[in-house]
């Protein structure tokens, strides 16, 4: 199992700073920042998140290291799927859309495919691990 930081907001903090003053790219890492507006107190809050591209769709799984409950991050998604992509060298706006159904399935079952811990943390919980696609906005084409 992952060694989880001690202080997880100092490391995310800095991990931010790093990754933008890399150009918002981190080495081969598939990092990705995502910014979601808090659901109760309408605040920005960017999260690093490792990200999966399959079939030209960009992903986020909400595992969070099988806690029992969903992360912040996605909670704030499902109230307001306006979010802002920070990923190989570029900013923009993006939707949310958490995949439902036999298309999370698949997802989920190729996903855990390449990364089997995310089937060990969905073996701990009794939720069902959300995965989310980010959609650049039509108005964002790059």
């Amino acid at each position: 199992m992952t060694q989880q930081p001690s202080d997880h907001r100092e490391y995310n903090r800095r991990l931010i700073t790093e990754f933008r003053a890399a150009g918002r790219r981190l080495g081969g890492r598939a990092l990705l920042l995502l910014t979601t507006t808090g659901r109760r107190s309408g605040r920005p809050y960017t999260t690093p998140l490792m990200y999966i591209r399959l079939d030209d769709r960009l992903l986020v799984i909400a595992s969070a290291a099988g806690a029992p409950e969903h992360p912040d991050w996605y909670r704030n998604l499902v109230a307001d799927p306006a979010v802002t992509v920070e990923v190989d060298g570029e900013q923009y706006k993006a939707t949310a859309t958490p995949a439902t159904g036999a298309d999370r399935d698949a997802l989920f079952v190729r996903i855990a495919e390449q990364y089997p811990f995310f089937t060990d943390h969905q073996n701990r919980i009794d939720r069902r691990i959300p995965i989310v696609e980010l959609v650049r906005r039509a108005d964002e084409a790059g």
